[in-house]
Parts: structure tokens; sequence; C-alpha cells
């Protein structure tokens, strides 16, 4: 049994490994989010700064979660078998629930879902030990809910704070520096350079380092006795020397956020990444110790009480963490998804909205705008004009393709700092995620980030992450209640299906994001398309734009329903579902596409003069119809063709499927021509290509009354005949559907 239990600790060893890169790539969010949002510095050096920073968080750290020892369960009351059955729950839940939210790009707090795990499994065992015990045991000699609790006070602490003080010092801010802050950063910059790398530093001290390995009782008796002096020296010579950094012309701002992104990736990684491994190091201990009692004790009958005290990690664990975690941050593209939904909800301009709008959202922004219609005619009219004056847009500097400026970024890593310390030494349980983000939404709205046209989406957006915290602590507790039981019941064919679930789980879910990442990719085409058009002034340039976006959509489309027409076809006859089920998620998804490419028909109508606008304007929609068409067609073909094969059906006869293969090749062949066509935006073959389309309907026609006749006949199956019908009717639209795409675009590509 003990060779067994050996092979959990390496299990959990391994989930371990698994649950601090998804960890990273869910916390990257708070340490990144301003960094990148402004572009402060490149991509691969704010990665690089974080990572140094994780890295040394981690190394420094004591590594030791003692929350996991002892902090939710009463270990002196369970046995061996009993702790390894809930530690091995938690990591299997922690792992696929992480996952989950970081495929959604929702930032949660890792902390919360470790919490609410432990207490799941705890209560779950708890309540068979509380049974077998006769009433011996009750659930409070188990279960330390005080932990639990203060988690949650921490969720509506964090949330309210947070976002009230992003507020209300983004806002003091703006109207001390303005948009254009190069104007009057000279009279504040080396004052606001001190205050904010001061709080940096206090922030790494009192949070970041305070458990480090380092840190030794008298070491820390020292800082927090001289703190005010440690502050105050900081304050003075940060001032003086931000003061002349902007003497020689470098951007304070920046030096301000890359210290703010190092000092969070050391504080998260020293206090909430690193946790990750305190489950698995309980375990290891647990059996160290049930090994030291050299088989005087079994598993279910030796008490953990060895728990109850403190334990140091080995350094090799921590250093071993922090590499994890710095491979994890650096290749991880959840990371970058997860940071994706932060800095949407949060970036100047409005755009393609991620969220959609809510009930609660609208009601809010219907009163918010309310009350500030009111206070707007209380306050005098040359305090709102300076006021606006501050807040004028059309000064703003930022840097390109950044979602805000450097003065918000600034605020932002600072403050969320400044509050995670300042909770930690009042002993207040503010969780590090929420601040950082909430910092984030208060600091957008205090800079009019959220306008008439996105707040609502906005709003929405918020309400969805935080809703997300809530399910996080829900969904924790419960999925770890069941598999702790599970496990406990089921033994170890039961942990072997758990994990063989979370392997499955994990598989899946990469391949969903891999799909996830293909829209994204076509959106972003659509994206730059359009940041083009804006930044085009001249009619003639932007015609000369919006005809070569249409050649190279429309090419891709038909390229796509040649590709997606043969799969389905070639799928069908071989009798393959899973390659009919690939071909109806592409065209779900090419669907999505074309409607996000309407987006770049209405904006460029809009660049261009009156009388060509309403020409080229509909010959452009009438062509991203008719490509519309042709990916329907495709689906409506695909899907019946997928229940006959899902409900077996009888195949195809021999003779539908040469009759079909012989004209399906070529429409293939044509949809490619059509396709070729219009790259090279050469029509010389046109009217050929349209005799084609015309000798191709005969063919579809006369294969339409060959079965007719068959079914009058009465041979052969009467839902073969009809899938068959489909098939052929449904060609025949995606050959008449191309061949008027193809006139249209001729038109809209023609001076």
């Amino acid at each position: 049994m003990e060779t067994f239990y050996l092979f959990v600790v390496i299990f959990l060893f391994i989930l371990a490994v698994v649950d601090l890169s998804v960890g990273v790539s869910n916390d990257a969010v708070n340490f990144l989010n301003s960094a990148i949002g402004a572009r402060a510095a490149s991509f691969k050096v704010i990665i690089a700064i974080a990572a140094v920073g994780v890295f040394v968080g981690a190394s420094l750290s004591n590594g030791m979660m003692d929350i996991a020892r002892h902090g939710i369960y009463q270990p002196q009351h369970f046995y061996f078998s009993e702790i390894m059955c809930i530690l091995a729950a938690v990591m299997l839940t922690d792992v696929v629930l992480l996952d989950i939210f970081n495929s959604l790009g929702l930032p949660t707090s890792t902390t919360v879902s470790m919490v609410f795990e432990l207490v799941g499994g705890t209560v779950a065992i708890s309540l068979v030990k509380i049974a077998h015990s006769a009433g011996a045991l009750q659930l409070g000699d188990l279960l330390n809910t005080e932990k639990a609790f203060t988690v949650i006070l921490a969720i509506f602490l964090s949330v309210a704070i947070a976002f009230f003080f992003g507020s209300v010092v983004q806002y003091i801010s703006r109207l001390l520096f303005s948009f254009n802050y190069n104007k009057n950063a000279k009279y504040f910059i080396g004052l606001f350079g001190g205050l904010a790398a001061t709080s940096i530093v206090y922030f790494m001290l009192i949070k970041g380092l305070k458990d480090s390995s380092f840190m030794t009782e008298d070491l820390k008796n020292q800082i927090y006795s001289h703190t005010d002096t440690i502050v105050l020296g900081c304050f003075i010579g940060f001032t003086v020397l931000m003061q002349i950094l902007y003497w020689i012309k470098v951007n304070v701002f920046k030096v301000i956020i890359l210290m703010g992104t190092f000092a969070l990736a050391l504080a998260f990684a020293g206090n909430d990444l690193v946790n990750f491994i305190g489950v698995p190091l309980v375990g290891y201990s647990s059996y160290m110790d049930l090994l030291a009692q050299g088989g005087t004790t079994t598993t279910d009958t030796f008490l953990m009480t060895s728990l109850l005290g403190s334990a140091k990690t080995p350094w090799y664990f921590l250093v071993g963490a922090g590499l994890v975690m710095v491979i994890a941050l650096a290749t991880s593209k959840k990371a970058q998804n997860v940071v994706k939904t932060s800095l949407d909800l949060s970036r100047q301009s409005d755009g393609d909205e991620a969220f959609g709008t809510s009930p609660v959202a609208r009601v809010l922004v219907r009163h918010c705008s309310n009350l500030s219609a009111t206070i707007s005619k209380i306050v005098p009219e040359s305090v709102k004009r300076w006021v606006d004056s501050r807040f004028n847009e059309d000064e703003m500097i930022m840097e390109e393709k950044a979602s805000f400026d450097l003065v918000r970024a600034s605020v932002n890593v600072v403050l969320s700092g400044l509050l995670i310390a300042l909770g930690t030494s009042l002993k207040l349980p503010l969780s590090t995620t929420y601040v950082a983000f909430m910092v984030a939404m208060g600091s957008s709205l205090a800079d009019r980030a959220w306008g008439r046209e996105s707040a609502v989406y906005r709003i929405t957006g918020v309400l969805s992450v935080i809703g997300g915290w809530f399910i996080t602590a829900g969904a924790a507790f419960t999925i770890c209640f069941i598999v702790a039981l599970l496990i406990y019941w089921g033994g170890i064919p039961a942990l072997v299906i758990m994990i063989a679930l979370a392997i499955y789980s994990l598989v899946r879910s990469h391949f969903a994001y891999k799909a996830k990442l293909r829209k994204e990719a076509l959106k972003e085409e659509v994206n730059n398309t359009v940041s083009k058009l804006r930044e085009t002034t001249d009619s003639r340039e932007a015609l000369a734009l919006f005809r070569e976006h249409s050649r190279e959509e429309l090419q891709e489309d038909l390229d796509f329903a040649a590709d997606t027409f043969d799969k389905a076809i070639t799928g069908f006859m071989d009798e393959n579902l899973k390659a009919l089920r690939k071909v109806l998620i592409a065209v779900k998804e090419r669907k999505i596409h074309l409607k996000q490419v309407k987006r770049v028909g209405t904006l460029g109508v809009t660049q261009l003069d009156h009388d060509i606008a309403i020409e080229k304007g509909l010959y452009y929609y009438q062509s991203n119809d008719f490509a519309s068409e042709i990916v329907f067609s495709i689906s409506r073909v695909a899907e019946p063709m997928k229940d006959h094969i899902d409900n077996n059906f009888n195949p195809l006869s021999q003779v539908q499927k040469d009759d079909f293969r012989g004209v399906s090749s070529k429409i293939i062949a044509f949809l490619r021509n059509c396709a070729e066509i219009i790259r090279k935006n050469d029509y010389a073959d046109f009217e050929g290509l349209v005799a084609e389309s015309i000798a191709l309907t005969r063919q579809l026609t006369a294969l339409k009354k060959g079965e007719l006749k068959r079914i009058q006949g009465q041979s052969g199956s009467t839902k073969v005949s009809m899938v068959y019908l489909t098939m052929v009717q449904e060609a025949q639209n995606v050959v008449s559907f191309a061949t008027n795409l193809l006139k249209v675009s001729r038109k809209f590509q023609k001076e």
C-alpha cells in the first residue's frame, strides 16, 4: 500500500507542475496588464522583467502553504489515507478548474480556488467520519471555517476598495497631468515618481518579501520598527532620482511601470503561485512521516498530528517551481488571452466589444447618466470647462496600438501594489487578483474610457468577471466535494478514473482553445483592415484598400468553400462521422467571421466619395451576402449528411456515388478557379467560368431527374434518396451563388 501512496505523491507533484503552468497563465493578468496595455516596452522585455520577478519571488519564498497543512482541516483528527484523498481531490479539481477559466479568458483568484477546494474535500471526508463516529465528532472538530469566511470577506473588500480608490486616484492623476502629460510633467513628475517608486519598494518589502527565506525574525523586526524612516528615505531619494531622469530625457512613467511589473510579479510568485506546491508538499511531508514510523502503523491508523507544525521547503523545490512558472509565462498563449480580456474592458477607445449587454448593466448606465446630468447642472461652467480640458482626448499621448496611456498604467501598478501592501500590514484579507483587476477597471472609468457607446458592454464584462469569481468558489467546493467522495469510496479504481477524466478534460480544453485562437486570428485580420481604413483620409486610397481587402476575403471564402465541400462529400461517402463534425465546426466559425467582415464594409463606405460609396458599397455587401450563402449551403448539405451517418442509415448506392463524384470534382475545381480569378484580379476567363457554371447546373438538374426516376421505380431507400436530393440541390446553390459572387466582385473591382 505504501508503494501506491508513493505513486500518489509523485502524481501530486506532476499535477503541481501543470497547476503552476495554468496558475501563472491566469495570474499573469495582474502583473502584465498595465505594461502591455500601455506598451511601456516591447512584449519580450515586459515578459523578461516579469519572468525575473516571478523567479526571484518563487526562489526567495518559504514556499510552504500552511493553509494546506492545517489552515482548513484539523489534521490531528484525520488519518494518512484520508489526508491523501483530500489532497488528490484538490489537485485534480484545481488543474481542470483553472484551465477552464484560462480558456474562457477570465481572470480568477488562484487562492480562492485552492481554499474552497480544500474546504470541499475536507467537508466531504468529514461527513463520512462524522457518520462513522456515532456522534463523537462534530464538523467544528474537523473543519476550520475561519479561513473560508476570510476569503469570502476578501472578495467583497477587494472589489469595493480597489474600484473606489482606482477611480479616485486616476481622476486626480488625470487632473494633474491631463492626457497631454508631457506638457505638465515638469511640475509633478519628480514628486509623482518618488511617491510611486516608494510605494513599489514598500509593497515589495511588506508583501513580496515578508515570508522570504532570508527574512529572519530579526530582520523583519528591524524593517517593521523602522518602516517610517525607510519610507521617508526612499521618498526623498526616489523623488530626486526621478527628477534627474526626467531632465536627461528618460520617460519616468515607463520606469515606474516596469518597476511595478517586477514588484507585482515577485509578490505573486512568492505569495500566490508558489502556494500551488503547498498541496503536493503536504503529501510528500505526510508520506515521509509515515515512513518514519517504521511500519508500526498503517495508512488507516496513522493520525496526521505532525501537520500541525509549519515546515520549510528545500531550495530545490522553490527553484524548480520558479523555473516552471517562468517557462509557462513565456510560452502560454492562455496568459495572453486572460490579459486580453482585462485590456478589452479597460481600453480607452471603443471597438468590437467582447461582452454583450445585460439588464443590470443597462439600469446602472441609465441611473449613472441621470446622476451625472444632475451633478453637471450644479457644477459651474468654468470648472466644467477646466476639467474637460484635462480630459481632452484630442491631445492624448499614447503608444501605437496601446489600450491606454502611461499615466493610467502607472496608477494601476502603483495603486495595486500599495493597496495590497496596506491590506497585508493591516491584516485585511485583500485578494491580490481582485485588487489588480478592479483597480484597472476603476481607473478606466475615471479616465472616461467607458463612454455612452461602450459603458453597457464594459459593465457587463466586469459583472461577468466578478460573477466568475463567485462561481469559482462554488464550483471549487462542489467539484472537489464530489471527487473526494468518489476517491474515498472507490479507492484505486476511482482515482485512476478521475486522473483519466482530468487528462481528457485538459486535452479537450487544449483543442477547444486552438479553435478559439483560429477565430481570434480571423477577427484580428478584420480589425487590422478596420484600423487601416480609419487612418486613411484619401478616398482613392480608401477604395484601393477596400478592394484589396475584398479580394483577399472572397478568395479565402471560395477556397474555404472548395475545401469544406470536398471534405463533406468525401466524409459522407466514406461514412466518416468525425470528418462531417469537423466540417460543421469549421462552417460555424466561418459564419461568425463573415458577420465580422461586414464591419469593414460599413466603415469602408464612410471613407468613400458619395457617388462611389453607394455603387461600390452595394457590390461589396452583395459579394459578402453571396459568400455567406455559399457557406450556408454547405452547412445545409453537411447537417443532414451528419445526421444520416450518425443514425447508421443505409449508405448511398454505388450508382449515386459515381454520379455525384463526377460532378462534385468539377464543382470543387470551379470554386478554385473562381478564387484564382479574384486573387489575380484578372477577369479574362470570366465568360468561360459563367458558361461552365451553366453546364454544371444542367448536369446537377439531370442528376435530380435521374434520382426522381429511381424513386418512382421504388428502387433504393427513401431516406437515402432524400439526403441525395439535398446534396444535389445545395451543390446547385453553391454553383449559382459562386457565379453571382464572381459577377459582383468583377463590378466592384473594375473602375
